[in-house]
């Protein structure tokens, strides 16, 4: 068993049909189409997945889903953050049953002026109402969307406290210094970056990879600086294409790319991204990843 996520994963975008439900098949495909380009593995239901928009029977249902298309469970790893921490546990159980053993855990998101002691105290209480040993969580700051940072200090209390249990820090923050911070605090908790142009020099600095939602478009370019220091002028041209709000503009991109139009589709409070932008960021895309690997 893997006790952290590392590597290439990919924040994965849901896709949707005409009625708004999650397109399995779409996913399916897609999933299937990442992993044969080199991802390591995907986590549905992340802030690219939407996924404090779905349900657990959604979340769940798009799991099994995957499951039933051969995807192993070891390469999925759940969004499963919720402000209601019985909520998180009654997902986090269901996806162990499930032979999931990552899941990607929000601290508890609404109030916003929350003790570090506070944040402590939820993810002990999920992490104590799970009560499973093969849970392997990776605890998610992303406090420009959520408004609840992950102090370093509470991650350390915690690794302190439940071991292995508490497995990763996906670092979303976009400050290379938070990520810092993490390592400092919690050398021994696998730390990975959100922002793609990061990944060399995290890596660098005991990072262990990424989960990221530009390998849903261009999964060569992010492999690609796992290697080669000189990957990141492409990566950073990359990521200045969507401009405007991230998630509807990635997935009318996504759209264009993969002929998929229920990748176009995102579910309120957001709004679908205007006509044409897609494929015109889909044409810039392809001419980056073709010059990269001439």
């Amino acid at each position: 068993m893997n006790d952290a996520i590392t590597g290439l994963w990919v924040a994965l975008a849901t896709p949707l049909t005409e009625a708004g439900a999650v397109d399995h098949g779409a996913m399916l495909r897609h999933v299937r189409f990442l992993l044969e380009r080199g991802c390591d593995g995907v986590v549905p239901f992340g802030t690219t997945g939407e996924g404090t928009s779905f349900s657990a029977h959604e979340r769940l249902a798009a799991v099994e889903a995957l499951l039933a298309g051969g995807i192993p469970a070891a390469k999925i790893g759940l969004g499963a953050g919720y402000p209601a921490i019985p909520d998180a546990i009654a997902l986090t159980k269901a996806a162990l049953s499930l032979g999931l053993v990552h899941v990607l855990v929000l601290p508890p998101y609404f109030y916003r002026d929350v003790s570090e002691a506070g944040i402590v105290d939820a993810f002990a209480a999920i992490l104590d109402g799970v009560g499973d040993d093969r849970l392997r969580a990776t605890l998610y700051h992303i406090p420009q969307t959520s408004g609840v940072a992950l102090p370093p200090a509470a991650v350390a209390a915690l690794r302190g406290r439940y071991g292995r249990l508490v497995a990763g820090v996906k670092d979303s923050s976009g400050d290379f210094a938070q990520f810092r911070a993490f390592r400092a605090a919690a050398p021994e908790v696998a730390v990975c970056v959100g922002n793609e142009a990061d990944i060399g020099r995290a890596l660098a600095e005991g990072g262990v990879g990424t989960i990221c939602g530009m390998a849903n478009l261009v999964p060569g370019l992010v492999r690609a600086m796992f290697a080669d220091p000189a990957a990141a002028e492409p990566m950073r041209a990359a990521i200045g294409l969507i401009r405007g709000p991230f998630v509807p503009v990635l997935k009318s991109a996504m759209a264009a790319m993969t002929g998929e139009a229920a990748f176009g589709r995102v579910r309120p409070p957001l709004v679908a991204a205007e006509a044409g932008i897609g494929p015109r960021i889909a044409a810039e895309l392809a001419g980056l990843s073709h010059a990269a690997a001439a």
